[in-house]
Formats: C-alpha cells, structure tokens, sequence
C-alpha cells in the first residue's frame, strides 16, 4: 500500500456597588445585616448546587451522549516520554526550516500539508482529536503514515486550553498550520452546535494561546470558498461580497474571517486565511461526492446528480490536493512575524487571505462520466433538482491575487487528479481489507 500512498497523491468579575442609605435608626442597619447574610448563604447553597450538577458522575451525565459534544471526551497528555515525543516531531532539521503546529493533522488535507513540511526539514507537530463525523479508522490510517514520515499527532481537541499552552511552553512553534475544523455542508442541518464548538469557538481558543504565546506565531487558516454563498459575479474575488452565506458550515466560516481580522486588529497576529475550493484526491474525505461516487457506483448504487432550476449546470471548481499544499505551504513561507507580545500588539501586522482554486470548473455530470472511465463500471445516474440543504450551483476561483504574491499556480486537470485517487482508492479497500462504508 505505501508505493500508492508514497506520493500522497461564567459570571462577571465587576459586581456593581451597592450603596446604602443613610439612616439614624439601627434596627435598619440589623435588618440589612440580616439580609445580606441570608443572601450570601443562599449563594453558597446556589453555588454549591452547580458544583455537585457539573462534577457528577459521567454515568448520570447526558452529555457524552450528544453528538454535538462528542470531542469533548478526555485525552490523555503530558509526562516526559510524551514532551520527548512533541519536542522531536517539531524539532526543525533544515537550515532555513520552520517549526509548524497542525491542527486537524489527520485530516485530508492536514495529512498532506504535514508530510510536505516534515519532507524539506520543516518541524511538525499534528493536533487532532480523531471525532467520527466521518470514519475514524481512515484517520487512523494517516495517523500511521504521518508517524512513518516521523510526524506525532497529539490527541486533544483546539477547545482544550490547557493542552494549547502546554504546546506552546515546550515547543516555540514560529507558525501554525490552522486546518482543524468541523466540515460539510449538509451536516450542518443534523448537528449546527458542532459547527459553532469547532469552527468559531475552536479558532477563538487557538487564537486566545497564540496571541499569549512568545513570540508569537505566524498562523495560516483554512477558510472556504462557501463564504462567497449566494455571491452570482463570477469567477469569485477576495474583494467580492461574502456577506450572504448559503449554509451555517459557510456563516461559520464567515465569522472565523471577522474573528481574524479583531485578533490581528487588538492583538498584532500575522493570520492568511486560505478560501479552498472543492479539495480532491487520494486520502480524501468520504463525505465528499467524488469519493461517495466511486464507492456507489462500485457498489451499482444510483448516483445523484443534482441539477439546478430550469435544468441548470452544478459546477465546482475542483482542486487536486497537491496544488493546495503548494498554496499552504506558500502562504506558511510569505506569513510576516505577528508584532505582538505578551497579549500587547506593538504594531500593525499582516492580513491575508487567498482563493485556492483550480480556475477550471467542471459539471458534476462530467465527474462521473471520467469516473466512469477510469473505473470502467457505468454509473446509474440520477437527476435530481438541488436541494436547499447550503449547496450552491457553482463555484469558480479568481486565483490572479494568489498567483502574484505566492507563486500559486494549480497544474492538475480533473482527469490527471482523479486518476490517482482512484488507484489509491481501489488499493485501499482493496481485498476487503477495508469497508468503503
């Protein structure tokens, strides 16, 4: 399997005052005593309430159970062997090399972006926390290859705080590579919290330790194409309107840009965020529809093709994931040095962001007819209108500014790409080794 995968193809702390009025008769003064006394027993009843409520028992407690809350389960971390470990993935063994924190190193594009780095020297440490919004088993299997290619992932979720700082003491990370994020658009309808738990309050979490952190760190950050929502002028520009999303994954998205430029503002972060436009190939994610595609058409299941009002095209304007790790680790090698310290900004610092597309896009229809070719099994096809879920009918790069300040030049045509994912894909659920789902 490794020649395959060689190439990776809380309560106020300001009470108000309380001000007493003058009076000549001391049973007022008793009476307010008296008052003030049973008013701060029944806070220690009341407090003492919420104490025994949120140290409970797991057993007695629901919130395991909700989906929503699943990366909130406890990680094990800590200890010299497990500092030995961080201090080694993110050692730099290049002149010139770079010390990057991955978060969501597991992930599709998290994988690639960390062995990229680790191959030219650079030092990499991965942050993830293995959730199962898609099948876990796939990210444990990149686990394997980042560890081969002498990267560790820590286990721990980017809301955990106290690990954020920890990292940060044993390692002086000079960049992190942000791409740990709650994906997919139509999830977004079963499980919205877990959009907001991950993608605005997970980014405000990471960027409250690194505007603490000295020196502080340049940080690059996956956006997303789907904040330009119901934008019609195409193809789209970072200068474009990205004030109506279509799905609450875009809006969160949206917010993570705004929260970006308030922690440059106050704080003097260097922040790139990157908008990808519909990443593909090998080590993808399943909930994509050209992954999804491949397995049912194997399978002889009907393909959906959705199309939109008066029979309109669906296009995407997809991208190969090779391209989008030349674009990150572009945008890891111009990020400026954030001009903060200690929490206090010293001066104005960078502010990007970039569309990383492929300028090219294609219909859906098209996607299956050449994974029809390359797996040589016709696909049962069908049409469907699109439905109001947060899809859109199109998306198309303008990449003009990535290409004059990151040397960003996307070289993988649909057919080219989608040739190596399918002899990954066919190799790793090869023999029944693996189930497709």
């Amino acid at each position: 399997m490794s020649k395959q995968m060689s190439h990776l193809d809380n309560i106020p702390s300001t009470p108000g005052k309380f001000k007493m009025e003058k009076s000549p008769y001391i049973h007022n003064r008793l009476r307010w005593h008296s008052s003030l006394a049973k008013l701060t027993f029944w806070s220690f009843v009341f407090l003492g309430l919420i104490l025994i409520f949120f140290f409970r028992s797991p057993s007695s407690n629901p919130l395991p159970q909700d989906p929503s809350r699943r990366s909130l389960r406890t990680y094990n971390w800590g200890g010299p062997a497990w500092e030995k470990q961080v201090r080694s993935s993110a050692r730099v063994r290049s002149r010139n090399g770079i010390s990057v924190l991955v978060t969501g190193a597991a992930g599709f594009v998290g994988t690639h972006v960390s062995v990229a780095l680790k191959r030219r020297g650079d030092g990499v440490l991965g942050l993830d926390n293995f959730n199962d919004y898609y099948d876990p088993s796939l990210k444990r299997a990149r686990q394997a290859l980042l560890e081969r290619s002498g990267v560790f992932i820590v286990e721990g979720d980017i809301n955990d705080s106290a690990l954020l700082r920890k990292l940060f003491e044993v390692v002086a990370f000079t960049h992190v590579m942000h791409l740990a994020a709650q994906a997919g658009v139509r999830y977004a309808m079963e499980n919205p919290s877990s959009y907001v738990h991950s993608n605005i309050a997970g980014l405000v979490s990471l960027l409250e330790v690194c505007k603490s952190a000295n020196p502080q760190p340049a940080i690059v950050w996956a956006s997303s194409s789907s904040v330009y929502g119901l934008n019609t002028k195409v193809p789209f520009s970072e200068i474009d309107r990205t004030d109506q999303p279509a799905s609450l994954y875009a809006a969160t998205k949206k917010a993570g840009e705004e929260i970006a430029h308030t922690y440059n503002h106050i704080y003097g972060l260097s922040l790139t965020g990157l908008r990808f436009f519909t990443v593909y190939g090998p080590w993808g994610r399943p909930d994509m529809a050209y992954f999804f595609f491949t397995k049912d058409i194997l399978k002889g299941k009907l393909i959906p093709i959705f199309e939109a009002a008066n029979h309109g095209t669906v296009a995407r304007d997809f991208t190969y994931i090779d391209d989008i790790v030349k674009g990150c680790l572009a945008a890891l090698d111009t990020a400026k040095k954030s001009t903060g310290s200690g929490g206090k900004k010293k001066g104005p610092a960078q502010l990007r962001v970039y569309n990383l597309g492929n300028t090219s896009p294609v219909p859906v229809s098209d996607l299956v007819s050449i994974l029809e070719r390359l797996l040589k099994v016709k696909a049962k096809r069908n049409i469907m209108k699109l439905p109001r879920n947060g899809d859109v009918q199109f998306t198309h790069a303008n990449i003009s500014l990535a290409q004059r300040e990151l040397g960003y030049n996307p070289s993988t045509d649909l057919q080219t790409g989608l040739k190596k994912f399918v002899r990954w894909y066919l190799s790793y659920y090869s023999g029944g080794k693996k189930a497709a789902g």
